[in-house]
């Protein structure tokens, strides 16, 4: 994808941005009210009152505050890192992020987005990690990106930052996602890794340049990296812990959350184990993922197998019988009871069907249809 914004159309979403306690749901409101940034910063007060939820309160900050907020380091520090800004008006702007509630106003990207990041896939745990841990998570994401999956998590320590290295190492994606600016390294010892990242994926924040990585932001960037994502892998996390967080984020976005299962004597699996408790699924190799998701190479035949289907010419017997099978088995007696056919003309059928790839028998005489 191709970034281009010029220097004024920056400094008038990063003003607004910046504009204390104003956030992204209300940036959003005034510039779709107003029809983009420069208009918001030139309203009058009374202009600004007559837009839903805008109190005098939050009026009164934008007038004191939009004249004195300074952005000339910030427009030298892009410039210098080649940071790319996307707005949530912009076609580049992550579409699985923009579908989930209240999606951040701005994005801070170093590096680049693609549309192949549509198929991406967040892992996240514990900052402590053990060697099991980050074994099955550098696992876990080797497999993953090697089948074309993007890999997204938060650069923090332990599992985070196996998580994005097994991408690496791959020869994949991955996308960081800061609980700071973009400018900043944290935790410093992963400057190397974030080189690497920048130049095989992104790295993003929606927090303006210089932010630090204070605790208060972290459950803001766990909001992105399950909203960036189709699902949200948990490998070792306490009962305590960021990455349930996530998880919960993931299940409010509609996102399916996964679960590798630990050792039941370490605190640093009782929180994953409590998630397969819980209905998430199990996870002990990348193919579980990628075939609930329906990303696999079988989940591909699957969608081609069903497109087919309409083609393929079938006899109102094979029809009738089709009709009768769902996703769970049902014995051929059943079938002959229900569909009134002959038992002989409903063995011939079903083995028909069989043959075109459209049921499946399973032990003792039942069939169900293929998925």
């Amino acid at each position: 994808m191709e970034f281009e914004k010029n220097m004024s159309s920056h400094r008038e979403w990063i003003i607004l941005s910046k504009i204390p306690h104003l956030g992204p749901k209300r940036c959003r409101q005034l510039v779709e009210h107003f029809g983009s940034p420069k208009k918001v910063l030139s309203a009058s007060s009374s202009s600004l009152l007559r837009v839903p939820e805008m109190g005098e309160k939050t009026v009164s900050s934008i007038i004191q505050e939009r004249e004195g907020i300074e952005i000339d380091e910030d427009l030298k520090t892009i410039d210098k890192l080649v940071i790319h800004l996307i707005s949530f008006q912009d076609d580049e702007y992550p579409r699985n992020l923009l579908h989930t509630f209240n999606p951040p106003f701005l994005l801070y990207v170093r590096g680049s987005l693609r549309e192949e990041d549509r198929d991406a896939v967040a892992m996240v745990g514990t900052r402590r990690a053990t060697t099991y841990g980050k074994i099955m998570t550098r696992k876990l994401a080797r497999e993953l990106a090697k089948e074309g999956i993007t890999i997204v998590s938060g650069m923090a320590r332990g599992i985070d930052t196996a998580a994005h290295w097994g991408a690496l190492e791959a020869g994949g994606r991955t996308i960081a996602v800061l609980g700071c600016g973009v400018d900043v390294v944290y935790p410093p010892e992963n400057r190397k890794l974030m080189a690497e990242i920048i130049e095989s994926g992104a790295v993003i924040s929606e927090f303006p340049l210089g932010t630090p990585p204070e605790g208060v932001h972290f459950p803001q960037r766990n909001r992105m990296i399950s909203g960036l994502s189709k699902g949200v892998v948990v490998v070792e996390a306490p009962l305590r812990s960021g990455a349930l967080i996530t998880a919960d984020f993931a299940l409010e976005q509609g996102r399916e959350v996964f679960s590798v299962p630990g050792n039941t004597t370490s605190p640093y699996s009782q929180g994953t184990n409590r998630l397969i408790k819980q209905g998430a699924k199990l996870v002990e190799e990348a193919q579980d993922v990628l075939e609930e998701l329906d990303l696999s190479p079988l989940g591909e035949m699957k969608r081609q197998k069903m497109s087919s289907r309409g083609k393929l010419s079938l006899s109102l017997e094979e029809e009738k019988i089709l009709d009768l099978l769902g996703g769970q088995p049902s014995h051929i007696d059943l079938l002959v009871q229900e569909s009134s056919l002959p038992a002989p003309k409903v063995a011939e059928v079903l083995m028909r069907l069989e043959i075109k790839g459209l049921i499946r028998q399973l032990a003792g005489q039942q069939f169900v249809k293929e998925a």
